[in-house]
């Protein structure tokens, strides 16, 4: 059954737009993150306008993170207060993002800079979490192995404002989840993301929080970060088609939910490998729809 997208200006059928929305809230529940950099490309892959890709997906965002929060909230996995803070430097980030998109697509550059966004940071995070996520199955294998820290105390750690983290058992500096939150936010912006494929690293290596609590604390803060971009983006560019969200949203809510049941019977690094090899699977899709040669030819130039 085919439905009318108004924004997107194309026909699509009902049934893929459901199952999509399921297969993305189910990862979202599984692995903490919004879906995002998987859905947009998605989206772009059957023949939705990037613009409007990334505006929509940050609301469809907003509902599978919240189902997602609900699960891991009834079993104690959210620092509330850690969320926050990032959601500080989010909120910073989204709006910035959101002047950078409208310039970008002003001045006609916005479809490559959002596939090479997503090439540049899907293939370096998918490729640092592959390796560290088969270091940790390996270790898990073999006990007597040395073991590294998750995360090593630098300067950043001596930074002012520290704040006491009950939850996450964290004594840090709130500038650094704030600088966390701010980068999510420009991607989330750009990219059409909730920002959980950085952030859920960011998190355990860099912030040192237990990977139990990450899960949940990724999407609360995401909740309120992709709200806050979905309204930019709506009023800023009008790239928002609420049709394709509805759609998207019926069935993240419900995926989200067996999702977040499924993650916790997987341990941290099973998770992690897992997401790892489809970031880099999308990866290479991107890369390979940007090297093959275009089906038409053609050129743009004036006449004289």
């Amino acid at each position: 059954m085919q439905i009318y997208l108004p924004i997107a200006e194309l026909s699509v059928n009902v049934f893929l737009l459901l199952g999509l929305g399921g297969v993305i809230g189910f990862l979202s529940g599984m692995f903490g993150v919004g879906g995002g950099f998987l859905m947009t490309p998605a989206l772009i892959f059957i023949g939705v306008p990037a613009p409007v890709a990334v505006g929509t997906e940050a609301n469809q965002i907003v509902a599978s993170s919240v189902s997602g929060v609900l699960a891991h909230w009834r079993r104690g996995n959210v620092d509330f207060k850690m969320g926050f803070v990032l959601m500080i430097g989010g909120f910073l980030g989204s709006g910035l993002g959101v002047a950078l998109f409208a310039l970008l697509r002003e001045i006609g550059q916005i479809d490559l800079v959002i596939r090479l966004c997503y090439v540049v940071f899907l293939g370096i995070i998918g490729s640092l979490m592959l390796v560290e996520g088969v270091r940790a199955l390996l270790r898990r294998r073999n006990p007597t192995a040395e073991r590294r820290k998750l995360h090593q105390h630098t300067w950043i750690h001596g930074l002012p404002l520290k704040t006491r983290f009950r939850r996450s058992r964290l004594y840090i500096s709130a500038l650094l989840p704030i600088g966390v939150g701010f980068v999510v936010g420009v991607l989330a912006a750009i990219m059409g993301v909730g920002g959980g494929f950085i952030m859920v690293p960011a998190m355990i290596y860099l912030l040192g929080m237990p990977t139990a609590v990450v899960v949940g604390t990724s999407l609360f803060q995401i909740i309120f970060v992709t709200a806050n971009v979905t309204v930019l983006q709506a009023t800023a560019n009008q790239t928002v088609d609420v049709v394709l969200a509805l759609l998207l949203l019926t069935g993240a809510v419900i995926g989200a939910q067996i999702g977040a049941r499924v993650g916790t019977r997987l341990h941290g690094e099973q998770l992690r490998v897992l997401l790892a090899v489809m970031v880099l699977m999308v990866c290479a899709k991107l890369v390979y729809d940007l090297t093959i040669p275009p089906s038409d030819f053609y050129a743009i130039g004036s006449i004289k």
